[in-house]
């Protein structure tokens, strides 16, 4: 197989993306929760390795008649973005105005960070919260907090978007990989036990997305407070 082949089987790949996220709409749409969650899982496991198989076999320069670049943020946009937002609405986890305070704040803010050419730090890690909210959402759909919590969170998460805080990227930031990357994969499996088993609220899982996500969500800020060895 040619490597031209290869990369085109790497735009193909990251294709699949879209038809996860139809699937992942559809249950959202029938109020399958645990169901649409399963198939964000496997679309966000599918993001995990498209991109470093598209830098291997360098798919713009083998495969350019394909944008890989434009197809990942569509199919972030979907899975990462819009429909998180629209099952945080209809779950009624956010009631009333704080429900349409967040689809509308989640949406927007995030359609204007997709497209900032500044999301990228030159260590690799995203410039502002990287607009994971299926992260968020399942975190919120698993803990049940309060509608105020929630509310707090989206909030903040939402103006930290544009702040000069860094979040790292868990597979192209080097600083810390070999304790970001175990902890992004050990996120996606307790999501998954916690999904698999209908975010019942004595799982164990539940206490393993506490860990990981604060540690995915401040190791950024806390690699900008400690000084590297020798820098």
């Amino acid at each position: 197989m040619t490597i031209q082949m290869r990369a085109l089987l790497v735009h193909l790949l990251t294709a699949t993306g879209a038809v996860f996220a139809m699937l992942a709409m559809l249950a959202a749409v029938d109020a399958e929760w645990d169901l649409m969650f399963l198939w964000l899982m496997v679309a966000f496991a599918v993001d995990g390795v498209d991109g470093p198989l598209a830098r291997k076999y360098d798919v713009g320069a083998n495969a350019p008649e394909f944008d890989g670049v434009l197809l990942d943020l569509i199919i972030d946009y979907l899975t990462y973005v819009f429909i998180p937002a629209f099952a945080l609405f209809k779950s009624g986890l956010m009631d009333g105005w704080t429900g349409w305070f967040a689809i509308i704040v989640i949406t927007f803010a995030s359609a204007m960070y997709f497209a900032d050419t500044r999301m990228k730090t030159k260590d690799n890690s995203f410039s502002g919260f990287p607009g994971c909210w299926n992260m968020v959402v399942l975190v919120i759909f698993a803990l049940e907090p309060n509608f105020w919590v929630s509310l707090a969170l989206v909030t903040a998460l939402a103006v930290a978007m544009f702040l000069p805080l860094k979040f790292v990227h868990p597979v192209r930031t080097e600083r810390w990989r070999a304790v970001t990357l175990p902890a992004a994969l050990a996120w996606t499996i307790f999501a998954g036990w916690a999904a698999w088993g209908n975010f019942h609220p004595d799982s164990w899982a539940h206490m393993g997305l506490i860990v990981t996500s604060v540690y995915l969500v401040f190791a950024g800020v806390a690699q900008q407070i400690i000084p590297i060895r020798g820098g």
